[in-house]
């Protein structure tokens, strides 16, 4: 399953990635905010595979708003990681690019749902 047909999937799997690759020098004292980051990155993959698993389309919408408050999250958790020099501005804009792609694909998902229903 590394290659998933589900774009948003493995934008998701790709940050993670990224997360773990970037963040491996975290220091002790910052340990929680790392901790934030992972858990909220792991929490976006399992809804999006909730989302992509159920067939009720009020309750796919749900989980896709949930996610898009997830993402958030993790964005503003990866900033304040570079507010505070534990990231570079420059890892930060990396795994900013591929919140962004998460993001637009969620939306464009969202918007086929209210489309087509």
């Amino acid at each position: 399953m590394k290659n998933e047909k589900f774009k948003v999937i493995n934008f998701i799997r790709e940050l993670l990635i990224m997360i773990d690759k970037e963040m491996d020098n975290f220091p002790k004292k910052d340990i929680e905010l790392k901790n934030r980051i992972r858990s909220n990155s792991f929490d976006i993959l399992e809804i999006a595979y909730k989302a992509n698993s159920i067939q009720d389309i009020e309750k796919k919408k749900e989980l896709l708003l949930i996610l898009f408050a997830k993402i958030k999250v993790i964005d503003f958790l990866l900033n304040l990681s570079s507010d505070k020099k534990l990231i570079t501005i420059k890892k930060y804009y990396k795994l900013a690019n591929k919140i962004d792609d998460i993001l637009k694909y969620s939306t464009g998902w969202m918007n086929s749902l209210i489309k087509n229903n």
